[in-house]
């Protein structure tokens, strides 16, 4: 009995033997499995482009390239800029082979390598073209300026280096390969034909536009003409600027450092043009607050003349004997202005002096019915009539009647003569400044005693008038004081 228990005891000490050493082993191959694929992750992982598939490949499109670079980031894109340049090493080598071979070959074999030169020379300007647009990807991005900086130098140096080791039948085989390529002169041309099109088409759809903004601003009352034109020739540059930009964005031109160059320059411009951009400011006030307009008379900066043209810098105005003056608008704007005919009406204002033995009423009922008789004169208001100054000479009247602006000059001279003529006609003089002296002695005698001096002396001084005289004798000249008077 004993011996059978042993039995089974060492029998389930086999068995737990047996399974410790099968757990053992299932678990040693387990590990052994798990460190042998952990070497092969690590290397399928090193061997994995941290950009798309693809794009390293030199027979992809140049469009499809670009799309295909907009969403990598920096780090990609320094990467896939390493493997292009190594595309375009090895193009460039390829290109320098193909040339070694050419120039040690003989004759007969040379046409047919030229060729293959040739397309070699073709795939390559594509292949760094495409390379290019890489870079240009990597620097948007941020990339490191260094590295960018060292691949478009050796793109540069490569071009320059092997156009200057070119013969003169290799240069004439790529000149002529380049007038006929697409990319070359072909494509020069078009682009240049697209772009004179282009600047016709813009022009006319400037004028196009600027017409229709004249008709669209003259029916606006409350414009004058010196804003409406502003505005125009506003719009007009506008469209011509907008246009210029989309025809350089559809050629593939980036306009962006456009902007940044155009906004240091204005910086540039405004400090070397501080007097202009005055003059330029002023305009923008004279056509916004409307002091006066195109055909106004004015009186602007010590001048006096009819407002033909003002533009963004200057005035232009003719005199009224047809001088052409030319006014900076800083000088209008920061002179009085004063605007004649801006109003639709003017009085007319006259001074008239009658003799003080003349009667006033007389002379009232004259003036008024030459006044009021005139067509041009306005009934309403009034004309006034009065007696405006006690002269030293005259009684002056003041006459005031109103009229159209217009009329004002016609008015003024037809008044001026009808007055004269109603004064003569009905007996009333104008009379002159005029003095009367009067003398008064104590003594005639006296007087008389003083003037007989006087009166011989008119009557020598009257005949030696009469007397003929000559520049040889008989005139005496400016009398010379005396020599020996003037030494004593």
């Amino acid at each position: 009995m004993g011996w059978v228990c042993a039995r089974g005891a060492l029998f389930r000490a086999l068995v737990g033997v047996f399974f410790l050493t099968g757990t053992l082993a299932t678990a040693t191959g387990w590990a052994q499995s798990s460190t042998s694929e952990e070497p092969a992750a690590a290397m399928a992982e090193e061997q994995k482009t941290p950009y798309p598939d693809g794009l390293d490949d030199a027979a992809i499109e140049l469009d499809s390239l670009r799309l295909r670079l907009v969403p990598l980031t920096a780090d990609q894109l320094a990467v896939l800029a390493a493997a292009w340049q190594d595309l375009a090493r090895a193009a460039a080598q390829a290109g320098v082979d193909k040339s070694l071979e050419i120039r040690a070959a003989d004759p007969a074999e040379a046409e047919q390598l030229r060729e293959e030169r040739l397309a070699l020379i073709e795939d390559r300007e594509q292949l760094f073209e495409k390379f290019s647009a890489v870079i240009a990807s990597l620097e948007l991005k941020g990339g490191d300026p260094a590295e960018v900086a060292a691949m478009r130098h050796y793109l540069k140096a490569v071009e320059i280096e092997g156009r200057s080791q070119l013969t003169l039948q290799e240069f004439t085989d790529s000149f002529l390969q380049w007038l006929a390529s697409p990319e070359g002169g072909v494509g020069i041309g078009i682009r240049l034909a697209v772009i004179v099109a282009s600047f016709f088409g813009l022009f006319i759809v400037a004028r196009i536009v600027r017409a229709w903004a004249r008709r669209t601003f003259s029916r606006v009352p409350s414009l004058s003409k010196l804003l409406t034109g502003f505005l125009v020739m506003a719009v007009y540059w506008l469209t011509i600027a907008v246009g210029l930009m989309i025809v350089l964005a559809a050629l593939g031109v980036n306009v962006t450092p456009l902007f940044a160059l155009v906004g240091g320059a204005s910086f540039i411009v405004a400090f070397a043009l501080q007097e202009t951009l005055g003059n330029l400011a002023a305009g923008l006030m004279i056509m916004i607050n409307r002091p006066f307009d195109e055909g106004d008379y004015v009186q602007v900066a010590g001048l006096a003349g009819t407002i033909r043209h003002v533009s963004i810098v200057s005035t232009t105005v003719t005199t009224p004997d047809n001088q052409v003056i030319i006014i900076p608008n800083s000088k209008v704007w920061g002179d009085v202005i004063t605007n004649v005919t801006a109003s639709d009406t003017r009085r007319v204002d006259f001074i008239f002096g009658i003799s003080y033995g003349d009667s006033i009423e007389q002379a009232y009922q004259v003036l008024e019915k030459v006044v009021t008789n005139h067509p041009l004169v306005l009934a309403d208001p009034p004309p006034a009539i009065r007696v405006g100054e006690l002269g030293d000479s005259s009684v002056n009247l003041i006459v005031r009647p109103w009229v159209k602006t217009s009329d004002y000059w016609t008015v003024f001279w037809d008044l001026q003569r009808a007055v004269k003529e109603a004064f003569d006609a009905n007996g009333i003089s104008i009379p002159f400044p005029q003095t009367d002296m009067h003398l008064h002695l104590a003594d005639s005698n006296k007087a008389a005693a003083q003037a007989a001096p006087l009166s011989a002396s008119i009557e020598k001084k009257n005949a030696q008038r009469q007397e003929p005289s000559s520049y040889a004798s008989g005139d005496d000249g400016i009398e010379e004081p005396d020599e020996g008077n003037e030494r004593g």
